[in-house]
């Protein structure tokens, strides 16, 4: 089969514009785009950003929740050779501010609910030339809105023509050093996964035409702009979500008749907690696939006894642009066996080995960092090649920064992190960007941040503090604090006040010894 419609993302959209017209493309809250119709937005899109003169390599931002007309402006920059650089709504302002202005987006398209934040901090973004309103509302009623934007140009496809390994979305990762970094993906690495399920026939990753999917994961995460342009490759519909509701995802099951449907184990368990889990018709339903965070053994029997679907856990990273590693529907059981512990089996074409600190490769059984190499690994960080050289060798094997090993069959097990990220309800979580933010604290003198087991988050972040001396401990206005410059899922849930902190002789935190007394009695230090 001849896949060469699969080489950009523009390719793909033109090829089911002619092949499937008039079928349906993206569903938002009553508002049906057709392939054709699709097709025929993205091209204007790409003419109102040429319009604005943006240019080959310049980037765009979008600050706001779900919505179908994010998937029309990341098709149409890709048509015109610009990057999508998609914004968490929930960030705080500081981090807006970081994300944007690092970037370099000439063009902000914004949503309601983050109007009034952008207003507050386009001062001190001078590199943006243009807002654009996403919908309709008072902070940016003087603003241009989307639809007549896009609508004020015609329908012709623009001069450039994209190639496979050109940047077409930029989605910022926490880092280790409290700032985010720009992961560049490329045309190659959104598509080959399509291509990988088409041309090896993997029954749950192979789409059908009737296939309907569930968008409601955040676009700002490769979750939902990896999630949402998947159906898109394969001529399916995507149902899109404004944002994550419980009730409103039992009613999309039910009312859409998704057939696919991806989630966080945070995710999962409010939907299994909501009284009518038990009372929705699921037949439709084939395959769930979950990922982002480890899934407590016991939420995953429930969730298979209730969906009564496919289950396929999912492991990869933003670098990775997803998926990498799955564990299909076949290995999965209610009973108590080791190979639920599994992430799963490398996908085709991708190579993963377990390498020790020299970067040697281990044997089955041994615990060292899992490192990747395949067509999905991003270009590297924006702006950033001393951290991408860090990240990627020259042979092209990416460190994941997590530890676990390799059983004899080639199944991966998430043992521990290399790095000490917290994954929150599926949120990225770096202790570093949190211990910057209370350090300024003026009760303050020291400050740990770790993960520690959460029944409804899988992790919840605790910070540890030493206090100035003389100074009463204040645990709520800690937090307030913190609140004022953090997105809320990286404020610490619970804060321990603490005489001194465990460093070793040359002064670095043992942040594992925070970490033991929480985490003993069970198998691995991820929940």
């Amino acid at each position: 089969m001849e896949f060469s419609y699969l080489a950009t993302l523009p390719a793909a959209v033109r090829h089911f514009a002619r092949l499937r017209p008039d079928a349906a493309a993206y569903s938002f809250e009553g508002r049906l785009t057709t392939y054709a119709g699709f097709e025929s937005n993205t091209d204007r899109v790409a003419q109102a950003l040429l319009a604005e003169e943006v240019g080959v390599g310049d980037r765009i931002a979008y600050i706001g929740k779900n919505s179908d007309h994010y998937f029309e402006l990341l098709l149409g920059a890709g048509k015109c050779g610009a990057v999508m650089t998609p914004v968490s709504w929930r960030l705080a302002p500081p981090e807006v501010k970081f994300i944007v202005g690092h970037c370099d987006a000439v063009v902000l398209f914004v949503g309601p609910e983050s109007a009034a934040l952008v207003t507050r901090l386009l001062p001190a973004l001078p590199m943006v030339r243009k807002v654009i309103a996403m919908e309709p509302c008072a902070e940016l009623a003087e603003r241009p809105c989307y639809t007549a934007w896009r609508d004020a140009q015609p329908a012709t496809p623009p001069a450039h023509h994209p190639a496979a390994h050109d940047v077409v979305l930029q989605l910022y990762t926490s880092g280790t050093t409290g700032r985010p970094k720009g992961a560049m993906l490329t045309h190659r690495n959104l598509t080959i996964g399509t291509e990988v399920s088409e041309r090896e026939s993997i029954p749950w990753s192979h789409w059908t035409a009737d296939d309907i999917s569930l968008v409601a994961m955040p676009v700002a995460h490769i979750g939902g702009s990896g999630w949402g342009l998947r159906n898109l490759l394969s001529g399916a519909k995507g149902v899109v979500a404004r944002e994550f509701d419980p009730r409103a995802v039992l009613d999309f099951i039910e009312q859409e008749r998704i057939s696919k449907l991806f989630m966080v184990p945070a995710a999962m368990q409010i939907v299994l907690r909501d009284p009518r889990a038990r009372q929705v018709d699921y037949s439709r339903l084939k395959y769930l696939l979950y990922g982002a965070a480890p899934i407590p053994a016991a939420l995953l029997r429930e969730g298979i006894e209730v969906f009564r679907c496919g289950f396929v856990q999912q492991y990869g990273m933003t670098e990775t642009t997803g998926t990498i590693v799955a564990l299909p529907p076949e290995d999965h059981t209610t009973e108590e066996v080791p190979r639920m512990r599994a992430a799963g089996k490398p996908l085709p074409g991708v190579e993963l080995k377990v390498v020790d600190y020299e970067g040697r490769q281990l044997a089955p059984g041994e615990v060292g960092e899992v490192v990747v190499r395949a067509q999905h690994n991003m270009a590297g960080y924006w702006k950033q090649p001393e951290e991408t050289a860090r990240a990627i060798d020259a042979e092209g094997w990416l460190r994941t920064g997590d530890a676990g090993y390799m059983d004899a069959e080639g199944y991966l097990y998430i043992h521990d992190r290399v790095k000490d990220m917290i994954i929150s309800g599926g949120e990225n979580v770096y202790p570093a960007e949190v211990e910057s933010a209370i350090y300024g604290h003026p009760q303050v003198a020291d400050v740990a941040v770790i993960g520690v087991p959460d029944e409804k988050w899988g992790e919840a972040v605790k910070a540890i503090v030493v206090l100035k001396p003389g100074l009463e401990a204040d645990r709520d206005g800690i937090i307030a604090w913190t609140r004022q410059r953090l997105a809320g899922f990286k404020v610490p849930k619970s804060i321990d006040f603490v005489d001194a902190l465990p460093r070793n002789p040359s002064g670095k935190l043992l942040r594992r010894k925070l970490r033991e007394p929480f985490w003993e009695g069970m198998n691995r230090q991820v929940n």
